[in-house]
């Protein structure tokens, strides 16, 4: 867990920032992608009022087992694993995610709901009970804690740098070995400037439900769980089978709250005493 230090920042992405995310676009891109890029707008000024804890890295295989071994929590309904296309598998999970991983594996194939769990649990240990989903320090990350988080005090379109460069994530062309494959180890990267790894390797879930763009959002950190999308909950950071230009800060998408793949996994918040 790293201290993530209070702050303010600019959310979501210019008409400047829009338009070189653009010019990176490859030709075969889809229009319905390039719109896209409208839920990232308006940019707006978010004040993170007080420090808060961050998993440094997302939650592993290995945590992830821990936790299954001692609730006996059912992971059931299949996932959809990638592979240049998705194909549903009833007998796929984060057990068999369709590519073999260590400990230090990021989890896979959890929904929001197998994260709203883990987090429970953890709760659950810090007290010696079982709480409430909200009795207790940890969470999910808010979409805005995410994103400042993700971004660590740089204002370029990845903490690197603008250009997703060679060997500082995995993605479908971050030059690894593990790009389009499969996750890497969580500790494979730099660290950015808070301290995170963070940014490719897998999606990851936050607490927010969906809106299409920031017309109303929060601007002092806190989660929005208000709204008629709240079965869809935002998604952030890009993974292993996402094309570079998914692999930033502010990109965001919409999958439902149900929905399980293999690019898909979650790291925990903690509020601070």
């Amino acid at each position: 867990m790293v201290v993530v230090p209070e702050g303010s920042f600019l959310m979501g992405s210019s008409a400047a920032d829009t338009k070189r995310i653009l010019e990176t676009f490859p030709p075969d891109e889809g229009v319905a992608n390039r719109r896209s890029l409208l839920s990232e707008q308006p940019q707006h000024s978010v004040t993170i009022p007080r420090a808060f804890g961050m998993g440094q890295y997302p939650v592993t295989r290995a945590e992830f087992a821990a936790f299954v071994r001692e609730t006996g929590y059912l992971v059931n309904g299949g996932c959809a694993l990638f592979a240049n296309r998705f194909l549903s598998r009833a007998d796929a999970g984060w057990m068999n995610p369709g590519f073999s991983q260590t400990d230090r594996d990021p989890v896979v194939c959890v929904n929001w709901h197998d994260a709203q769990a883990y987090v429970t649990w953890l709760n659950g240990r810090l007290r010696g009970q079982v709480p409430s989903i909200d009795d207790g320090p940890y969470r999910l990350p808010s979409e805005a804690e995410w994103e400042y988080a993700a971004r660590g005090g740089t204002q370029t379109l990845r903490w690197w740098g603008d250009a997703i460069g060679s060997g500082n994530a995995v993605c479908d062309g971050c030059g690894t070995r593990w790009d389009s494959k499969q996750p890497a180890p969580v500790d494979s990267f730099r660290l950015n400037p808070f301290g995170l790894g963070i940014l490719g390797n897998t999606f990851e879930w936050t607490e927010d439900c969906w809106h299409p763009n920031y017309e109303g959002a929060p601007a002092d950190g806190s989660a929005w769980t208000t709204g008629k999308w709240c079965g869809v909950r935002v998604m952030r950071g890009g993974s292993f089978g996402s094309r570079p230009w998914l692999v930033r800060p502010a990109e965001r998408i919409d999958p439902d709250a149900k929905h399980r793949t293999s690019l898909d996994g979650f790291r925990v918040a903690k509020k601070l005493p």
